[in-house]
């Protein structure tokens, strides 16, 4: 048989490393998938939200993109929201969508989808290759969209089109190597250096554009020549810098009242790999007070545009920062704005409820620092942030558009990733139940992550938003949904944790071995709701 456009497209594949295919796949999906050569690795995902989610943490584990497929109409409906978060995490991700037998697509047959802005702006690239001949290059095109602009490239692919022969004498719709440069522009340099020396008081705020080793090196040496304060933008993705380090000084407010008095102190800020600013609530009057300038450097074009700075640098946010501590005039030690967690809260006395207090802070006794932690605990994340600082990079990640049913899949895809690394996911028992089918994945490819799932038995981020508003919400508790036993469903080993030395016992078992654990935990452990809430 002559060489297809299948054939051609696995070779785009081993060429870019698309080794690994996360998928929910269905019958437009068939002629691609039957007879799967045995050096791809398929992964299977029981709903197309873990199927983002799987990829998503793959990608920001390995730091390349991922590979991923979803069935056409109703898949790529179900993922939008994953791909939306891959977009705002800076994941890249390339995500083939099946379609229907291009032989017929003007008939609107049965399964047949209107593809093309289904997913919205969220994709940073997308097409529907107009021949079949043009899939690998398509694809091959997408993979250097994901990796440069750092999130989910999509590419529609009719279900005929696979086993059409391929063009052997077309040209690659691709390039072959591309040479992304990581110099810092002098001139810049010159002008951030200059912004900063002019300071009396200068700050610096760290974004999840930063979450590397080498930005957080860079930025540490910036934030001790300037003796200034480091601060983590709210609802980031990853954390931009080390939060152990003297110079970290807390996240900033996510409301406008609070972020001015917070950084009206200083007289310039520098934002480094975050925009300026990410805020949920909205409150009158400007980010900062008058004569608080604001400077940032990003290498997400988005990010720049929208931020109302007096000087932006598109730049990759290392090396300038690297340039920057080499530039700027060293100043004399300042105290440092040591972050100090809160001390542990006293164990709950017999037949009093453990609170996530308790669990936030056995975790902090126990975890090591190279700990990946997965966040998706929306009311208890400001502790989750005060307990269990980020010591490494990927210490903390976190759906940051804010949507449910990350955290799962997530933890699930990056414990794939970085199998020696140990991965924690701690997640709300409301938030579990957007992505619980992710537990199958993690139990059936042996993905050893520890899921600490805190179980109040409601909405209670929903409970307190609604209590600030003076009325109760209408939605109910869901008390009933035994997580534990859902996981066991699933074939995810599960505990249900109801003590103080039910979870201690739990956590002394798992943790010290859980850097090269094969086999998923999840720990149901029933709290009482968190009563504040302030991101």
């Amino acid at each position: 048989m002559s060489r297809t456009v299948r054939d051609a497209t696995f070779e785009v594949f081993r060429r870019r490393g698309l080794t690994t295919l996360f998928a929910n796949p269905g019958s437009t999906e068939v002629p691609f998938l039957a007879g799967l050569p045995d050096d791809l690795r398929f992964v299977l995902a029981l709903h197309e939200g873990s199927v983002l989610g799987l990829a998503t943490g793959w990608a920001l584990g390995r730091g390349e993109p991922a590979l991923a497929l979803v069935h056409t109409t109703a898949g790529l409906g179900n993922a939008v929201g994953g791909i939306a978060t891959a977009r705002v995490n800076r994941a890249p991700v390339v995500l083939l969508v099946g379609q229907q037998d291009r032989r017929h697509l003007v008939f609107e047959p049965f399964l047949a989808g209107r593809l093309q802005g289904l997913a919205g702006e969220y994709p940073v690239w997308s097409d529907l290759p107009v021949r079949a001949q043009d899939v690998p290059g398509a694809i091959d095109r997408a993979w250097h969209e994901a990796a440069t602009a750092r999130g989910p490239a999509l590419v529609v692919v009719p279900m005929d089109d696979w086993l059409q022969e391929a063009d052997d004498e077309r040209e690659d719709a691709a390039a072959g190597r591309v040479l992304r440069t990581h110099s810092a522009d002098e001139n810049a340099i010159a002008e951030l250096a200059a912004f900063l020396d002019e300071a009396r008081t200068p700050a610096v705020v760290a974004g999840a554009g930063a979450a590397d080793e080498d930005t957080w090196t860079a930025l540490t040496a910036l934030a001790e020549r300037l003796s200034a304060p480091v601060f983590q933008e709210s609802f980031g993705a990853r954390a931009g810098f080390p939060q152990d380090h003297p110079r970290f000084a807390g996240f900033l407010p996510a409301d406008r009242p609070r972020l001015r008095a917070l950084l009206e102190p200083h007289d310039a800020v520098l934002l480094v790999g975050a925009g300026a600013f990410r805020q949920s609530p909205w409150a009158p009057g400007r980010f900062t007070e008058p004569g608080t300038r604001l400077a940032l450097v990003s290498d997400d074009p988005v990010e720049v545009h929208r931020s109302p700075v007096e000087l932006a640098v598109l730049a990759p946010p290392g090396p300038t920062a690297r340039a920057l501590a080499d530039r700027v005039s060293a100043r004399d030690p300042a105290p440092p704005a040591t972050f100090v967690p809160p001390p542990p809260p006293t164990p709950p006395a017999p037949g009093e409820p453990l609170t996530a207090s308790h669990v936030l802070a056995a975790l902090a006794e126990r975890l090591p620092a190279e700990t990946i932690l997965v966040e998706e605990a929306p009311v208890d994340r400001p502790e989750i942030h005060d307990r269990l600082p980020a010591r490494t990079p990927l210490g903390f990640v976190s759906a940051a558009m804010g949507g449910l049913g990350f955290g799962v899949p997530a933890a699930t895809g990056l414990k794939l990733a970085m199998p020696d690394r140990p991965v924690v996911a701690v997640i709300g028992d409301g938030s579990s139940l957007y992505g619980i089918q992710g537990l199958w994945s993690a139990a059936h490819y042996r993905a050893g992550v520890l899921y600490v799932i805190l179980s109040n038995g409601g909405y209670a981020i929903m409970d307190r938003l609604a209590e600030r508003s003076g009325q109760d919400g209408p939605w109910p508790g869901f008390a009933e949904v035994d997580v534990a036993a859902l996981a066991l469903g699933f074939g995810c080993p599960a505990r249900r944790i109801s003590t103080h030395d039910e979870l201690a016992e739990a956590l002394d078992e798992t943790i010290p071995a859980l850097a090269g654990r094969t086999e998923p935990l999840l720990l149901d452990v029933a709290i009482a709701p968190t009563r504040t809430f302030a991101p």
